[in-house]
């Protein structure tokens, strides 16, 4: 089984900002958001498929707690409350599918890998668009 657990930091990002447009996140909010994400910390602690994600930056820290196979309530990147399913996808990489408690948006899903040089890749989709986060552990 893979170990997640550790303290990580963001070495390079691709397409947030496209990210949040597909959200729908108005332009100042964007830039706030942007600037505020780019030396995000990531905490997560594992024990087996338990885990607890905590993402800090700037502007906001958010914390999800989840089992492997078990439906949780968390956050959309854009703060829309949602239900996720996390799944492994394979042996390095756990795929979650969301969706939104109210009304209506784009689909939204995250995914994380851990890679064989120890890089931890986050996938964060919204319909068509992809943002790709590494990150190496501290």
């Amino acid at each position: 089984m893979p170990n997640f657990s550790g303290t990580w930091k963001i070495l390079s990002s691709k397409d947030f900002d496209e990210l949040l447009k597909e959200l729908g996140v108005n332009v100042m909010l964007r830039k706030i958001a942007v600037a505020a994400a780019s030396k995000p910390v990531v905490e997560i602690k594992q024990d087996g498929d338990n885990f607890h994600i905590k993402t800090s930056t700037a502007v906001r820290t958010t914390e999800i707690n989840f089992k492997i196979g078990e439906e949780f309530e968390e956050q959309t990147v854009d703060g829309r409350p949602c239900k996720s399913l996390v799944k492994w996808e394979s042996q390095n990489k756990m795929f979650c599918e969301q969706r939104l408690l109210k009304g209506e948006g784009p689909k939204t899903s995250w995914s994380r890998e851990l890679t064989n040089d120890g890089k931890l890749i986050l996938t964060l989709t919204a319909n068509d668009v992809v943002c790709t986060r590494v990150y190496i552990r501290e």
